[in-house]
């Protein structure tokens, strides 16, 4: 089995088909083709149904897609290790991350890295959830992860560390006058109106607690893709709860932000596979959690 032949069927996978396969990876369709067909032949099994001129994965295909991807991370981790020494540490490094973590503080970390390593690339991916960023790095889609999480993820292989607590703010539009100074007690928020996230967030569970405790509190508007939130808020549509990484933001675009008495939390991770890494996902890992530590202090 060559690397070359799961390069191509990850591709095939990712890319929805030979043909998008193909062009992404910028080779002829018929040699793409001709290495899968090597492959099952060296595997003794079928990796996809052919279906007209679609592809579907088979059983087969399915149980290899996350060991395919996970051997490529693997040799990628020590391809990057042998060439750390003479060239010092070099490389990409795929983060997955929900919203808030996306901001802060994968944010921070970057700016951090780029300075020390600027040999080393981010490239970060949205998920909804911390059981989605948990399965991104178990199955070899990313390589480490940064969300939030009422629970340590958890998962066989699969290491976690607690950064910090995340605050949840309450953002309300322009000229509100929701709270009293910067604070806002939970039964204030009887009878408003809010922009929320669809379930299976953190976000999202947090304003259903609420709710259920307080009562009389009114969706205005479900959102599927968070960024809008905040633009929705600011044109008076309603509130939102917001982890403190946006505070910044909603404070410069004009938004009343308040915090919560008593707080409302929720406890921060990081997150990565045991066993190998590559030095730039080393480099990530050790500037988050010393980036931790410093925010702590």
């Amino acid at each position: 089995m060559e690397r070359r032949q799961l390069e191509y069927f990850v591709a095939i996978v990712e890319h929805g088909g030979f043909t998008n396969a193909a062009r992404a990876l910028r080779v002829a369709q018929p040699s793409l083709s001709r290495a899968i067909g090597k492959l099952e032949r060296d595997l003794g099994v079928a990796l996809f149904h052919r279906i007209g001129r679609n592809a579907v994965l088979s059983n087969a295909g399915e149980l290899l897609a996350d060991r395919a991807r996970l051997v490529l991370r693997d040799l990628d981790a020590l391809r990057a290790a042998a060439q750390t020494v003479g060239e010092g540490v070099a490389g990409r490094v795929d983060v997955a991350a929900t919203s808030s973590s996306g901001l802060e503080p994968v944010i921070s970390v970057v700016a951090k890295l780029r300075r020390r390593y600027p040999g080393v690339t981010v490239s970060t991916s949205s998920a909804l959830s911390a059981a989605e960023v948990a399965a991104m790095v178990l199955r070899g889609r990313c390589e480490a992860g940064v969300c939030g999480s009422a629970e340590r993820p958890a998962g066989q292989g699969l290491v976690a560390h607690h950064l910090r607590d995340e605050e949840f703010l309450l953002v309300a539009p322009p000229g509100s006058g929701a709270g009293t100074a910067d604070t806002i007690r939970p039964t204030d928020l009887r009878g408003m109106s809010f922009v929320v996230t669809r379930p299976t967030t953190a976000v999202r569970t947090r304003f259903d607690r609420l709710a259920a405790t307080v009562g009389d509190l009114h969706v205005a508007a479900e959102v599927g893709d968070r960024g809008v939130l905040l633009p929705m808020v600011l044109r008076g549509i309603g509130a939102a709860l917001m982890p403190d990484g946006w505070e910044e933001l909603a404070r410069r675009a004009g938004a009343e932000v308040y915090r919560f008495d008593p707080p409302e939390r929720l406890p921060q991770w990081l997150v990565y596979r045991s066993g190998p890494i590559t030095a730039a996902t080393q480099a990530f890992v050790d500037t988050t959690l010393a980036h931790a530590v410093t925010q702590r202090s």
